[in-house]
């Protein structure tokens, strides 16, 4: 069966919608892409599925001059009869490999509203450089991402947990079981085609040549994300050596021990972060909206599924045996795994979070993430600790506006009545590592509170 993704919901809107516009999903390999867009296509009386790796379906871009003519040969290709195409939907996938495609998706939308049309594909920001016309505005962008901690637990048969995860507050009850899940999920990751391997069979060992062929994937697109043999090299370096500075911000001139100039790093981390597979997450010294990354500092890095990092980093037997993950890889698995979350609930746009920081030489601060609540922004730090070692949160709340903060740890949910120590009071919510995807409803809760 295959899975249920959060952007289904998305999908059903946009199909009843009047102002519908032609869909491209976006998003990285292997995150499931096709097989959602396929299974989304059952809700149709007719579909029609074109694969533009395929010579035979990318003809039908390359021999005719408009999108009427190529209606009406896919209609008659597929035996579909042309008062039908408002229950059809055309599903364009690797659409990437034709630039000419991307380009007529806006006739699509202009002359035939009718047609249902999707698109996907990887490494579209390569290809919308060689669109002569991008369809601006006359296109709607989706992203999918791995499966986060909902759509695990739903993918493995947890609806009950599930359910009780939605609950806001969390009931305590559920904590343990739920803490069990995510430490699993923390271990093997969102990849679709590992959940589902995993799911099966619960077995490690089963798990190390899907991820392998996943990463071997990546490191295969290198072709084709670059125009020369030194960034080719670049790319490489960085694929093999990055996950080991997963536990810090990171400076390109001579990353990974390399001869490499900063130049030619900071190139190469943007080409993958276009990909999707490694993303550059900056700092920001701002406390108000909107707030602006500092491009000047040093950022951290987010790859696209904790599980491939864990692999690449040979520690997921080490997991298995640990009963609270804050202290893994340096205490850098947890934050980067909770940023995770929060990336996969961006599902219209490619935003990154923030996290904050203050360089001054006697009172350096740095708080986890933050997130932002209509004119309020709310800082989050992923910690172990008693609630007087949070320091850096601290200084954030002294020169807040607010009075609201949030830590996420290995606890259970409580509401704490705090005080920095300038004494200035303020609400201290304290989740536990599994309700990332549920941080929206949480921090409409917290400021909702009597302070």
């Amino acid at each position: 069966m295959p899975f249920k993704r959060s952007l289904e919901k998305y999908l059903n809107d946009w199909k009843i919608s009047s102002s519908r516009k032609p869909l491209i999903v976006r998003g990285a390999r292997q995150v499931g892409k096709t097989t959602f867009i396929k299974n989304f296509a059952n809700t149709y009386r007719h579909k029609i599925f074109l694969n533009l790796e395929k010579e035979g379906d990318l003809r039908y871009f390359d021999s005719y001059e408009d999108v009427q003519s190529i209606l009406e040969a896919l209609l008659l290709g597929h035996n579909i009869p042309s008062a039908e195409i408002n229950n059809t939907l055309l599903f364009i996938d690797e659409i990437q490999e034709s630039p000419r495609a991307i380009q007529l998706l806006r006739y699509f939308y202009e002359e035939i509203p009718d047609l249902h049309v999707i698109s996907a594909g990887s490494l579209l920001e390569f290809a919308m450089r060689h669109v002569q016309s991008f369809p601006v505005g006359r296109v709607e962008f989706v992203y999918l991402h791995p499966l986060n901690f909902q759509e695990y637990l739903n993918a493995v048969g947890k609806g009950q947990l599930l359910s009780q995860l939605k609950i806001v507050p969390v009931n305590n009850i559920a904590h343990q079981l739920l803490m069990d899940e995510f430490n699993r999920y923390a271990i093997v990751g969102g990849m679709p085609e590992v959940v589902k391997t995993d799911a099966k069979q619960n077995k490690l060992s089963d798990l190390p040549k899907i991820y392998e062929s996943i990463w071997g994937t990546y490191k295969n697109d290198v072709e084709k994300y670059t125009s020369n043999q030194t960034e080719r090299k670049v790319i490489k370096h960085l694929m093999d050596t990055a996950p080991l500075y997963l536990d810090e911000r990171v400076k390109f001139q001579g990353f990974g021990n390399s001869n490499y100039k900063s130049r030619e790093v900071g190139e190469a981390f943007r080409t993958l972060d276009d990909a999707k597979i490694v993303r550059l997450i900056y700092p920001t010294t701002d406390q108000d909206v909107p707030l602006k990354a500092d491009l000047k500092k040093s950022p951290r890095l987010q790859f696209l599924d904790t599980g491939l990092v864990n692999y690449a980093l040979g520690i997921q037997t080490e997991l298995l045996g640990m009963s609270d993950l804050s202290s893994s890889f340096k205490g850098a698995l947890i934050p980067h795994l909770v940023t995770q979350e929060l990336i996969s609930l961006e599902q219209i746009s490619s935003h990154k979070p923030y996290f904050w920081v203050r360089e001054k030489s006697q009172s350096s601060a740095e708080v986890d993430l933050l997130y932002v609540y209509k004119n309020l922004v709310i800082p989050i730090e992923i910690k172990s600790g008693a609630t007087g070692s949070l320091k850096s949160l601290h200084q954030f709340i002294d020169t807040s506006a607010h009075h609201y903060a949030i830590r996420i740890y290995g606890g259970v949910f409580k509401l704490e009545r705090a005080i920095t120590p300038s004494q200035k009071p303020y609400l201290l919510l304290n989740l536990p590592y599994y309700t990332g995807t549920c941080l929206p409803q949480y921090v409409e809760w917290l400021v909702q509170q009597e302070f």
